[in-house]
């Protein structure tokens, strides 16, 4: 195709392909018809429909942790866009990349000011690292081949490119190759030799986050933690955590803001490798808001934005623990089997022995969830993802992003049932698309969290009007008749022995499948 036949949404899908881009999630419009129509005659590109912005955005999160490429979204106008804004502020939060794709009117009819005009650029820079609206179609080609390399910043970036829709159908589109990736920031090496000599016992901390998690890294903090006898945990929310037996194994800080306090306490010194200093999530009445021991020593030797394997690896010398075998190494260690009804302890149990090798764990599972770390240290390797920004509706979309970046490794996804409604189309998608997904959602018909936040910000006996607006009954939600509406295979279950059973079935069959919990 010459540039003279190339319109500009063609320019741009050429120029995707050739960056790396095999993906989009796409909920589209009138704007963006040319791109659709470009997405269909030019192979290569693998077109997921999703049918809501937020589970677009939320999907390109899961697939950036996944497959460490960005993917791409395809919005429609301003709209569309701020449909997606929760997850792409989660994918943010969490160093992903993506690149998303936002129609725009053609130039001549933004004037005209149509129901659907809205500042798109203006929407978008909240949540985007870098943003840009093609001018013409002669550069949308260079404008797509900035937006991959802007992505592509460690951790992660949000780019948003806008496309007129002249822009896309106007000829003159031309195909760019593949841009040069961006190096890796470099760490503090003047910090370098203080924060060795800093981790000497158990007063110090070394907290790791991003990409100081993976397996490799772990392995070099372990040997660090052998050698110095310094303590390891990680933040509370991780992008991607490398679990199980034969690992080394990392507990977090906690969520809970008094236990966050006792567990830091003794910690004089924190070395910081990819992560920030600990800080509560929320404020509250007469509590701190830095939850390290006042006077504490915090050195920041690597933020998530450097290269963690190089900083580890300098690290773990200037300490002298290359030979040494690393610690916290996690033993093959399942929890005795449950039976009868489920609680949180039998549930953790349930899920910690049903996890399959080299599973992925998209987590959303706030309250439900915080029994789950120790009951799961001894499971089959696996891998752990949180939600980093802590806008809710985050964890069936990000299971579709994590099942298409990775085809052959079984999916389990962690729900509440107030956060999966936020995006409870994603269950459409799971049943289009065939993915291998089992969602697992946390029936406590309230938000749960929320009852005991009235709690920590000193609201003491609240009343009935409170609590109804934290409670999910009048009508009580029906996830079993909500997902086989929308293709997915359901089921509900009250005790630990038909949980295990269902959970049985959903991973070691294919396609997705839902279990309601009762809990």
């Amino acid at each position: 195709m010459s540039e003279e036949t190339m319109n500009g949404a063609e320019s741009l899908v050429h120029t995707l392909l050739a960056n790396g881009i095999e993906v989009c999630f796409t909920n589209p419009g009138t704007s963006e018809m040319h791109f659709v129509a470009a997405l269909d005659h030019i192979a290569g590109m693998r077109s997921v429909l999703v049918l809501h912005e937020n589970v677009a955005t939320g999907a390109a999160d899961g697939y950036y942790r996944m497959a460490g490429t960005p993917a791409s979204t395809l919005l429609h106008l301003g709209p569309g866009l701020a449909n997606g804004l929760s997850n792409l502020h989660n994918a943010k939060k969490g160093g992903s990349g993506v690149v998303n794709i936002i129609g725009e009117h053609a130039s001549t009819h933004i004037a005209l000011d149509a129901p659907l005009t809205s500042d798109i650029e203006g929407i978008a820079r909240p949540v985007s690292h870098w943003v840009k609206t093609s001018p013409s179609a002669e550069t949308v080609g260079r404008d797509a081949a900035q937006a991959v390399q802007a992505a592509m910043v460690a951790p992660g970036q949000i780019a948003s490119l806008i496309l007129p829709s002249d822009t896309a159908w106007n000829t003159g589109g031309v195909a760019q190759e593949a841009a040069e990736m961006p190096a890796p920031a470099p760490y503090d090496a003047d910090l370098l030799d203080a924060a060795a000599t800093a981790l000497d016992g158990p007063e110090t901390l070394l907290l790791l986050g991003g990409a100081a998690l993976s397996e490799a890294n772990l392995e070099i903090a372990g040997r660090i933690a052998a050698k110095t006898g310094c303590k390891l945990l990680s933040e509370w929310s991780n992008a991607r955590l490398e679990r199980g037996a034969g690992r080394v194994f990392v507990d977090r800080v906690p969520y809970p803001i008094d236990i966050a306090l006792k567990v830091l306490e003794p910690f004089k010194r924190i070395v910081l490798v990819g992560a920030r200093a600990p800080i509560g999530f929320f404020a509250y009445p007469d509590k701190p808001a830095i939850l390290t021991r006042e006077g504490a020593e915090i050195m920041p030797l690597a933020t998530a934005a450097a290269d963690l394997s190089a900083t580890l690896a300098a690290l773990c010398d200037a300490t002298g623990a290359a030979s040494t075998p690393p610690a916290h190494l996690a033993q093959p260690d399942l929890p005795e089997q449950p039976s009868g009804p489920i609680d949180l302890d039998n549930l953790a149990a349930v899920i910690a022995r049903a996890i399959p090798e080299d599973g992925i764990v998209v987590d959303e599972s706030v309250t439900t969830g915080r029994a789950f770390s120790p009951a799961t240290k001894g499971a089959k390797r696996h891998t752990w993802l949180n939600n980093c920004g802590g806008s809710i509706g985050y964890a069936m979309p990000a299971a579709i992003g994590a099942a298409i970046a990775c085809p052959d490794r079984k999916v389990m996804c962690l729900t509440g049932d107030g956060s999966a409604m936020y995006t409870n189309q994603a269950l459409w998608t799971m049943a289009r698309e065939n993915l291998d997904v089992t969602v697992l959602v946390f029936a406590n018909q309230s938000y749960k969290i929320l009852r005991g936040e009235l709690t920590n910000v000193g609201v003491g006996n609240p009343g009935p009007r409170a609590i109804d607006m934290l409670s999910l009954d009048r009508p009580t939600l029906d996830w079993v008749q909500m997902a086989r509406s929308m293709g997915v295979q359901a089921q509900q279950v009250r005790d630990c022995s038909a949980l295990e059973a269902a959970l049985d079935e959903g991973l070691t069959g294919s396609g997705p499948r839902l279990i309601e919990i009762m809990l």
